[in-house]
Parts: structure tokens; C-alpha cells; sequence
């Protein structure tokens, strides 16, 4: 097990930016990494023991998890939330104690940081001005289900794709990211589609010169054509 020293030495940057310990300085991190140990799992590594997460709790520092559910009846699945560097979880877990049946899949080889519930618990009781920051990313969490539910039900699948694209896009680069490898499978399951159609969609985009698609990778070429098209759909809700 690496020291807190050496975590904090090796994962800083990530950590500072992982908004529920906004504003702690390396003593504080040090202080709080004490409890915590590295751990690290394969690519496609697919997590159904949910005592795994009622009882530790994870900030990733590097790699990407999809926390997904599955249709006992239809084995649809759906991707509640792809999670990335800096996120965290089980929140839920966290703050109510109660078994959360979801389940976790590796996109890539991960890399994440691992506390004990109780000591995580036990370090809140004795610094309770970061429960503000656990509260304000839980309700954070919630606006976005939220929102995909309302997407789910009131909006269609290439409005669905679009906003999914441009939530994606770091705009200081117009660059994809975070979705921009993903199969067209998982992308589907993002937005509650089917493979094929979603290979439709993004056909249809590569054909107006908004994106370009190949081995797998979506690049942006337009975003100016991406903000038309959604504009263009909004309009007929």
C-alpha cells in the first residue's frame, strides 16, 4: 500500500479537482487519504456484487466505469451515468447505508482510490463543512437523471444524440471527448437506442459534415451544424 504522501504526490491533480473535497490542502488530503488505498481493475472487468460497493467507496483517478442497469425480463440495458477521472461512487450508498442495485463495467483499465464507508463516515463526523460539497454532488446526480428521464420520455433519438455529442465537447478545443471512442453499442445505451439506429443517426451526421466517423472514433468537424441540427429539432417539439 503506497503512503498518503505518495498518493497525494501521484494523484493531486486529479484529487483537487474531484468536487466533493472542494478547497482541501495537502494536509487535509493527507489526512483523509490515510484511510484510502489504490486499486486497480481490467478493462471490461463488469462489477454485480453490490456489497462490493455498499461497503467501500471509490474516487477514480484515471480510466472510465459505466454504471448501468439491466431488464431482468428484456436483458435491455441502460447506462445511468458514464463515469470518468475525478467522479466518485457509491454516493448513494454513502448516505443512506441501503444496498444500491446497479451495476459497474470498466470501458477502459481503471485506476481508483479506495475507502472503507465507515471510515469515510467517521472522517465527515469530524469535518462536517464537507457535507455541503457531498450534498450539492448528490443533488447534482439527481438533476441529471432527471434530465435523462425527461429525455427518455419527451425526446427522440436524434435530439437525444445531439445533446449527447455536445455535452461531450470540450469547447476550447471543439474536440469530443469522453464518448468519443465508445462503440456504437454504448453510446446507445447512453441514450436508451439500439445499435443500428444510432449507427444511423451518426451516418446521417458524417453525410451533412458535422462529424467524422472512423475505427470506432467520432471527431467533431462542425459544431456550428451539430447547434443547427438540435436547433432544427427543438423547433418541432
Amino acid at each position: 500500500m503506497a503512503n498518503t504522501n505518495e498518493l497525494y504526490k501521484k494523484y493531486g491533480s486529479t484529487l483537487n479537482r474531484c468536487e466533493l473535497f472542494q478547497g482541501m490542502d495537502e494536509k487535509q488530503w493527507n489526512d483523509l487519504l490515510n484511510h484510502f488505498h489504490e486499486e486497480e481493475w481490467p478493462r471490461e472487468s463488469c462489477f454485480i456484487n453490490h456489497q462490493k460497493f455498499l461497503f467501500h467507496f471509490f474516487i477514480i483517478v484515471s480510466g472510465r466505469v459505466k454504471m448501468y442497469n439491466v431488464d431482468d425480463f428484456s436483458e435491455k440495458e441502460h447506462t445511468l451515468f458514464l463515469l470518468k477521472k475525478g467522479d466518485v461512487f457509491d454516493l448513494f450508498c454513502l448516505l443512506d447505508g441501503v444496498q444500491h442495485q446497479v451495476y459497474y463495467e470498466c470501458i477502459d483499465p481503471l485506476k481508483v482510490l479506495a475507502v472503507p464507508m465507515d471510515d469515510l463516515r467517521d472522517w465527515l463526523k469530524k469535518n462536517p463543512a464537507y457535507y455541503q460539497g457531498f450534498l450539492s454532488y448528490a443533488g447534482k446526480m439527481m438533476r441529471m437523471l432527471e434530465e435523462n428521464v425527461s429525455q427518455l420520455i419527451f425526446t427522440d433519438i436524434s435530439t437525444r444524440l445531439l445533446k449527447l455529442l455536445l455535452s461531450n465537447v470540450d469547447y476550447s478545443s471543439n474536440r469530443l471527448q469522453h464518448i468519443n471512442d465508445l462503440p456504437n453499442k454504448e453510446i446507445a445505451n447512453l441514450i436508451g437506442s439500439t445499435r443500428a439506429v444510432v449507427n444511423r443517426h451518426l451516418q446521417k451526421l458524417k453525410r451533412n459534415g458535422s462529424i467524422k466517423v472512423s475505427r470506432n472514433k467520432v471527431q467533431i468537424r462542425d459544431i456550428s451544424i451539430l447547434l443547427k441540427e438540435l436547433n432544427n429539432q427543438n423547433k418541432k417539439l
